[in-house]
């Protein structure tokens, strides 16, 4: 019965919990299998497929497709198939063919791997018995997912990582300001889908000079294998779909956007969630889609989750910040005009929640401030809190519930949190202070010479724009660029960099610092090489550069280099490019050889230092030329915006109103006062509007901090687990590994030549990985991996353990006084299983439950009685072979006892169907009706979504139902003589 025949039914030995699967198909090389109960087909090589034929003997209990059950009398083959012959329980002989045996029954494994005499070893059953038990507890932990990545516990990240993760397919803007960590919470967010099974395969798209760096932060921060994908690597797989080659493809947003054809292939795959950085580069207008914006549209219409990532996302104004809203809910966002006007209501949203905060005490008679709570107020539940907070009957305890409540509610139905996430640095706090330190210098005569034909040739500015490529004002912020383009001009013969005082001030300041990294930006790629140049001739300072020509290969190079505490360089050079999603953080030295001419492009420089986890001040430096264009910007910014000293939101918008009269006031100074007051005056209106209104109440609803409380709560109880450094010690030398200590909490994990292959991180032959338990431990070395229940080498020894058949057998001696010889016991562990697909998570509400039975020789139920622990430990190993002869000796008692133990164990199956049950109608039941009454006024919250909750609902209630018991493990204990060897 080897062969493979459609029909046949066949289990997964290395996914058990996919259920029973039938035979839809096989050819000479592979065989397809239908595992109906769990929704799922897989294709296997019929050479040493991991799977096992499904045969009943005498005595077996079955269950038919239709729910009756049989005892099996005897069985006959028919063109490969077996029919079942036996009684059912009103004594009726059937026939039942293996076709139509029920999907959800379970191959029981360890009963016919025990009458067989196959037999393992005690240490593999209690560490299998407590696997069951340490997964059964993290299954349920509302940190699943959260605690393992290796990341400070900053509440704003774990408030949006577990509110979008917990939805159902999340469709969200990530928009926190530049150093906040959007990228953490995206890879937070991924990392929990993963775990809970309600994403399997992921697209991640970033723009190309970000590639390597999300790859590293993934594997490094989250430990997820991501396959980089670019066209070298497609074209090697010519013959299949690229975007196929893994389950998470991370890929370059360039190279994706110009290639219709790799467009295609991403598109014909199936992704459970869409990951695109860096968003507001897509361009889009009513009129026209951009080729990025329509590649993204086009695969977010068929992918169930999508996450933008953009730290600007009203750069481009409110039409860009639209188009990016309409990507994730085209039904919700389908006028621009209407948007705009929704936008404007949310003024008075954030007054009645500034209104209700005062709403406490004598305070409370405040008629003006409950006609601004009244009026945003429509329906009776939320009237009835606000009676009960205006009523003077009511007790402290009660008001402060209802202000709670209420507060809640605002936020959920008028807020616009649904869709957008953006924390701002204020709200969040605890970042560093900024330093500017400025310098005026003498402007050079050679760039003197330049601005002084610009004054009197208004015909040499066009010149200029058409040599170096530019556009105004551009041109004239960077001296140094004309200088590059006047190269035919007798009088620039000489490098630019041999006499611009910036280059000698530069290397003043990197001696004034120390030892301390100085990162460097200017505007141009050539500037930057020049400017290496530069300190290396003229003093001998080696400096890496960093910029757009590069490969990516060479930028991380470069990066490394500079981030190298030991024997790294002191000073990078970068190009604008470096302004753009790096992370710096281990700098906090920030020169700016030249300025941008946009205040967002000002702020992402600045953003590469100063980002959440900065320990130090941030200390700015910028040298101007006395009466350039480029001091009279940085008086715009520094006077205009006070842009140095802290990230304001609204530098797009002062520029979009005096951009075009700034550009002529660079060049001519007349006017520049009065453009610099109204744009101060400006500036503060902006400021006023912008916590009066939507981004009050996108701050409001960004984090709620007690919610943030009680999942980094959940995270400590999983880090401080006193279980996890005992399991790990015993699964590590189950498996093979050795473990040094090394001190200082790190240990160094090492294959040994007995060790079981294809454990993550560990190759025979090679030299392993040092590891720590302790999260600060982790978090300061790069090199160091950071065990936690999360991780992928625990998560594999776990797996391997709870899905085959390691440890579910055993055979002990007990030699106890107060027990005569020769008596046996037998110690069942009983797995409910309850197979469902894996986006529902189940695991949550009835993850599998152990119910350990220990029964004497006579059938006497001694669970209560004698622990799993008291047990073990006085519990000897013996001889395989002796072992076998044992059983085989008491083979029908113990064929008695694991009938009697079943029964034992089905008693206690209905009190846990029973508690699962109502802790998932009670948690979807609440979820539910929150987000039905939140749809009534809250437009963001989608049809789709409601519907699918309610289909989870009615589907977890059906598998929980249908939920069964597995002998999952069993050992048999003989007593011997206490004199016994």
């Amino acid at each position: 019965m080897s062969e493979f025949s459609p029909g046949q039914r066949w289990i997964s030995d290395g996914e058990a919990e996919l259920g029973l699967g039938t035979v839809l198909n096989c050819d000479f090389r592979t065989v397809t299998v239908l595992f109906s109960a769990s929704q799922e087909t897989r294709t296997y090589s019929v050479r040493q497929p991991p799977l096992t034929r499904v045969a009943f003997g005498s005595g077996d209990r079955i269950q038919s497709a239709e729910g009756w059950q049989m005892i099996v009398d005897d069985s006959k083959e028919i063109d490969g198939l077996i029919v079942y012959i036996g009684e059912d329980d009103q004594g009726q002989i059937h026939e039942l063919p293996e076709a139509r045996l029920a999907d959800t029954m379970q191959f029981d494994q360890a009963r016919d791997r025990l009458l067989t005499g196959q037999v393992d070893r005690n240490d593999w059953f209690d560490l299998r018995f407590r696997t069951l038990h340490h997964h059964h507890r993290i299954e349920q932990n509302p940190a699943l997912g959260l605690a393992g990545p290796k990341i400070d516990l900053i509440p704003h990240q774990l408030y949006i990582a577990d509110e979008v993760a917990s939805r159902h397919a999340p469709r969200v803007l990530l928009a926190d300001e530049v150093g906040l960590g959007k990228t953490i919470e995206a890879g937070l967010i991924l990392h929990r889908l993963l775990l809970t099974g309600r994403a399997e395969r992921a697209l991640i798209l970033v723009p190309d000079s970000l590639t390597h760096q999300w790859l590293v932060e993934l594997l490094r921060r989250f430990a997820l294998d991501v396959t980089l994908l670019d066209e070298h690597q497609s074209q090697a797989q010519a013959e299949t779909n690229p975007f196929e080659s893994g389950q998470l493809i991370l890929a370059s947003q360039q190279w994706l956007f110009a290639n219709p054809h790799r467009q295609t292939q991403a598109q014909a795959c199936d992704w459970d969630l869409l990951i695109v950085d860096e968003a507001h580069h897509l361009d889009w207008t009513p009129e026209h889609s951009g080729p990025g914006y329509a590649c993204v549209e086009r695969l977010a219409a068929t992918t169930a989750g999508v996450l933008l990532l953009t730290a600007t996302p009203e750069q481009m104004g409110m039409e860009s910040h639209f188009a990016r809203l309409r990507l994730l809910d085209p039904d919700r966002y389908q006028s621009l005009e209407r948007f705009k006007t929704e936008e404007q209501g949310y003024v008075r949203v954030a007054e009645a929640i500034d209104a209700l905060e005062r709403l406490s005490g004598d305070n409370r008679s405040n008629s003006d401030d409950r006609d601004c709570i009244g009026a945003v107020i429509d329906d009776s539940d939320s009237q009835a809190l606000l009676d009960t907070l205006l009523d003077s009957e009511s007790g402290p305890p009660q008001r402060e519930s209802a202000k709670a409540q209420l507060r809640e509610q605002l936020l959920d139905r008028h807020g616009t949190g649904r869709v957008m996430f953006r924390n701002s640095r204020r709200h969040v706090g605890g970042f560093p202070e900024r330093h500017l330190h400025l310098t005026t210098l003498e402007l050079p005569s050679p760039y003197r010479r330049v601005l002084r034909r610009l004054a009197r040739d208004e015909d040499y500015l066009d010149e200029l724009l058409i040599e170096t490529g530019l556009d105004h004002p551009e041109v004239i912020l960077h001296l140094d660029t004309m200088y590059r383009a006047l190269a035919d001009d007798p009088l620039n013969a000489e490098p630019w960099w041999q006499f611009d005082p910036r280059v000698t001030w530069l290397l003043e300041l990197l001696t004034d610092v120390g030892h301390d990294k100085v990162l460097v930006i200017a505007h141009h790629r050539d500037t930057a090489a020049g400017l290496a140049e530069g300190l290396r001739v003229l003093g001998g300072v080696h400096a890496p550069l960093f910029h757009e020509g590069m490969t990516l290969v060479e930028r991380d190079r470069a990066a490394a280099a500079f981030a190298d505490e030991e024997e790294g360089c002191q000073v990078m050079i970068c190009s604008e490019i470096g302004s753009e999603g790096r992370n710096f953080q281990f700098c906090r030295h920030l020169v700016m050889f030249d300025l941008p001419l946009h205040p967002d492009q000002l702020e992402q420089r600045i953003g590469r230092l100063d980002r959440i986890g900065q320990q130090h001040a941030i200390e700015l430096y910028i040298a101007t030329f006395e009466d350039s264009p480029g001091a009279r910007l940085l008086r715009w910014y520094d006077e205009g915006m006070d842009a140095f000293s802290a990230p304001h939101g609204v530098g797009s918008e002062l520029y979009d109103a005096f951009g075009d009269v700034l550009a002529d006031a660079l060049l001519d100074t007349n006017g520049l006062d009065e453009i610099i007051e109204e744009t101060r005056a400006l500036f503060a209106t902006k400021l006023a509007e912008r916590d009066a209104g939507r981004n009050r109440l996108l701050e409001l609803n960004a984090c709620r901090h007690d919610r943030a409380e009680e999942v980094a709560q959940a995270i400590h109880e999983l880090d401080d687990d006193p279980a996890l450094p005992r399991y790990l010690d015993q699964a590590l030398d189950i498996f093979g590994v050795d473990s040094q200590e090394l001190g200082s909490d790190l240990m160094l994990l090492q294959p040994s030549p007995q060790m079981l292959d294809g454990l993550p991180g560990l190759v025979k032959g090679e030299e392993g990985f040092t590891a720590t338990l302790l999260r600060s431990r982790a978090l300061a070395r790069d090199d160091v991996q950071r065990l936690s229940w999360e991780h992928p080498l625990l998560r594999e020894m776990m797996g391997r353990i709870l899905s085959g058949t390691m440890g579910n057998t055993a055979l002990a001696l007990l030699k106890h006084p107060a027990i005569p010889p020769g008596r046996v016991m037998v110690e069942l562990v009983f797995r409910t299983y309850c197979p469902a697909p894996k986006r529902l998570h189940i695991n949550r509400f009835l993850p599998p439950t152990a119910i350990r039975v220990l029964l004497d020789e006579s059938g006497a139920n001694l669970s209560d009685k004698v622990s799993f622990s008291g047990l073990s430990k006085n519990l000897q190993k013996v001889k395989k072979a002796v072992a076998r002869d044992l059983i085989k000796t008491r083979h029908d008692r113990l064929r008695e006892l694991l009938s009697v133990g079943e029964t034992e164990a089905e008693r206690e199956l209905p009190s846990i169907v029973e508690a699962a049950q109502f802790r998932m109608r009670n948690s979807l039941n609440a979820e539910l009706a929150r987000l039905q009454a939140l749809s009534r006024h809250n437009p963001a919250v989608r049809e789709d979504e409601l519907q699918a909750l309610q289909d989870e609902r009615t589907t977890l209630d059906t598998a929980i139902e249908n939920t069964r018991l597995r002998l999952d493990a069993v050992r048999v204990i003989v007593t011997v003589d206490k004199d016994s060897r």
